[in-house]
């Protein structure tokens, strides 16, 4: 679901769907959490199946088919705090939170691949049923996974994540794609735009028109480390790569996780603009 521009941290978007607004049931604070992702840092992170984030993976089961029966914006919202995991060939399984998402709407909003209700070969993953995996390159070599959502052509793009499990191996799929020589990545560094997840958790082109609450390589669990929070611990931005789209370019449909270290990309001032809000308010 995406725009058409920008770099590798910033790739395109896809949307479709209304602004309806809905409270984030996630998270702790943003202090919490930037000290309990610079800890895992100093962890020995050898261990593909057991971690200290996940203890026992049965305990956590996959969302279903409900969860993404919602408005693209909603579901934009619902995906903080929730874990995408990736189970690799060799039975190593790869598990990141999702910290930053973009909402694309399709028909009326321009910024979007399926905006006027356009269909094509690449973007039919938009209009199947919600939950669908949208994976499309944008410059030719990056790719970018989005969801679709509730509404005709509207899909969510994962912008960020912060890494849980497999910290070594995602470092190492993130290195093949680098120069040779290149500096050794910091975990805050592997999955901080939409390009890099799909690098960090080996999300091929082939997974496009894939269902994210049945397929066996890729799906979505709950965080059992995260406590239902207050709503203004999200952070509602312009979307970015999308400038040459007018209008739909302004619109607040970029969500992340305040303070949270792997954010793609901080909007200070609206953060700052954000918490003096709230400090009038309360």
């Amino acid at each position: 679901m995406l725009p058409m521009t920008h770099e590798e941290a910033a790739p395109e978007k896809a949307i479709n769907k209304h602004t309806n607004q809905t409270d984030l049931t996630l998270y702790v604070s943003p202090a919490e959490l930037k000290n309990t992702f610079e800890s895992s840092e100093s962890v020995e992170n050898g261990e593909a199946e057991h971690t200290h984030y996940f203890p026992n993976n049965d305990l956590h089961p996959r969302l279903d088919e409900d969860f993404f029966k919602q408005s693209c914006i909603s579901l934009a919202k619902a995906f903080l705090g929730k874990v995408l995991v990736r189970r690799c060939a060799d039975g190593t399984e790869l598990r990141g939170r999702i910290v930053e998402t973009e909402a694309y709407l399709g028909g009326e909003d321009k910024a979007s691949h399926s905006a006027g209700g356009r269909r094509t070969e690449r973007n039919t993953a938009m209009f199947m049923k919600p939950g669908t995996i949208y994976v499309y390159p944008i410059y030719g070599i990056y790719l970018c996974m989005n969801v679709s959502s509730e509404g005709e052509g509207a899909a969510v793009l994962l912008r960020s994540l912060e890494p849980l499990q497999g910290q070594p191996t995602m470092r190492q799929l993130r290195a093949a794609r680098r120069k040779e020589g290149a500096r050794q990545l910091k975990d805050k560094e592997l999955c901080n735009g939409p390009s890099k997840l799909c690098q960090a958790l080996n999300i091929p082109r082939c997974f496009d028109r894939r269902n994210l609450a049945a397929d066996p390589e890729v799906w979505l669990e709950k965080d059992p480390n995260i406590n239902p929070a207050e709503p203004h611990n999200i952070v509602s931005v312009p979307r970015i790569g999308i400038e040459s789209h007018g209008e739909w370019a302004k619109k607040p449909w970029r969500f992340y996780l305040r303070g949270h270290p792997c954010v793609s990309v901080v909007n200070k001032e609206a953060e700052r603009q954000y918490m003096s809000g709230n400090v009038m308010s309360n």
